[in-house]
This record gives C-alpha cells, sequence and structure tokens, in this order.
C-alpha cells in the first residue's frame, strides 16, 4: 500500500519528481524518460505507468530550456513507435496462448476484451487512436500481434500514431506548461489530463453496457 501511495503522489506531483530527476541525472533524463516511454507501450504488464502527463511536463521543463525539446521529440518518438512493436511481437508470439486461458496473471483479459470492441468499431484506425487513450495504449499493440494483423499495415499506423501522440502531449507542456495557472494546479492539470484521456473509454463502455441491456 505505501508503495501505491509513493507512485500516485510521484504522478500527480511530475513537476517536482522530473525536475529532482533532471537535476540528479542530468542528460540521463533523457534515457530514463525514454525507458519509461518504451515500457508503457512495449510491455503489456505495464499499462498503468503516466505517458500522456508525463510527456506534458517534459515538454514543460523542455520550455525552461532544462531540456532540449527537438532531442525529446525524436527519442521518445522512437520509444514509441520501438514500443509498440515490441508489444505487437508479444501478441504474435504468446497472445493465442493468453486468450485460450480463463484467467492470467499478468494479463487483464477484460483489457483485452475493451480493446478488441474498439478495433471493432475503428479497426486498423484504433492503433492511432489508442495512442491518447490510456490502458487501450498498451493492449491495442498486443491485440494487433494476436489478431495476425500485417506488420506491414501496422507499422504504417504505429509511426503516424506514436509521432502524433508524442507531438500533441510533448508541445501541449511545452507551450502551456509554464503559463501561471498552469503552473501553480500542476497537480490539478496532471488529474484533468488523466481524466479527459479516459473519457473516450468510458463513454464506450458506457455505450457497451447500455446495448447489452437492451439486447
Amino acid at each position: 500500500m505505501d508503495y501505491l501511495t509513493q507512485f500516485i503522489d510521484i504522478f500527480l506531483h511530475l513537476d517536482k519528481s522530473l525536475s529532482t530527476v533532471i537535476q540528479t541525472y542530468g542528460s540521463t533524463t533523457y534515457i530514463l524518460l525514454f525507458m519509461v516511454i518504451l515500457c508503457e507501450t512495449g510491455l503489456v504488464i505495464l499499462p498503468f505507468l503516466p505517458g500522456d502527463s508525463l510527456l506534458f511536463a517534459a515538454g514543460a521543463f523542455a520550455a525552461k530550456g532544462d531540456m532540449n525539446v527537438a532531442s525529446l521529440f525524436m527519442a521518445l518518438s522512437v520509444a514509441a513507435i520501438l514500443g509498440d512493436s515490441i508489444n505487437y511481437e508479444i501478441g504474435r508470439l504468446i497472445g493465442p496462448k493468453i486468450a485460450q486461458r480463463e484467467k492470467s496473471r499478468f494479463i487483464n483479459k477484460e483489457h483485452i476484451a475493451k480493446t478488441h470492441e474498439f478495433y471493432e468499431k475503428y479497426g486498423t484506425k484504433t492503433i492511432i487512436i489508442a495512442r491518447f487513450i490510456p490502458i487501450i495504449r498498451t493492449f491495442a499493440p498486443f491485440v494487433a500481434g494476436l489478431g495476425n494483423m500485417s506488420y506491414k499495415k501496422f507499422i504504417q499506423y504505429n509511426v503516424v500514431g506514436g509521432v502524433t501522440w508524442i507531438a500533441v502531449c510533448l508541445l501541449a507542456g511545452y507551450f502551456f506548461g509554464n503559463i501561471p495557472i498552469v503552473k501553480q494546479n500542476f497537480s490539478l492539470v496532471i488529474l484533468a489530463i488523466i481524466i479527459v484521456s479516459l473519457i473516450p473509454a468510458v463513454i464506450e463502455f458506457i455505450r457497451h453496457k447500455s446495448i447489452s441491456k437492451t439486447a
């Protein structure tokens, strides 16, 4: 429980947490951010890492001159694209075995089911759309691999989605992260980012429940 409390505290106070990391590790911060984005997108067992809000915070620090925004954009775009490619391969190689099990110790099969619903509605565009939806973002490439989508088609959507996601979140922080009212209420802004990013998934969940009741 203490670890969960600490994680939430770091998550909601990314301005202070990231500031400490930058002061402590300097240019190594680029590698650390690269690894966080790589793990969130590449490891299907880690869908809870703070992708959107971390990118926003990184953009805000880049605007202050603590990091270079161009270097961040290039490094994190590579991490996002590489992460989804790894996740796709995991889904292709071990996805069928997990799908056959009634329960999985490390992977929530309900999240896989929800991602399947997104594919049914949006098709291959899910790979792009899901970039902006926590949890679904992590499971979309896994399900693509599980469903044997051709890698040639997958990588096209992967590149577009990855670059767009990094650009939008990073530049949002770069241009708006240091506005006085945002800086003074950074924790609330981070919370708002989380809530807004979850809205599409919540709407889809409610819609699905309504259809199930009327069916």
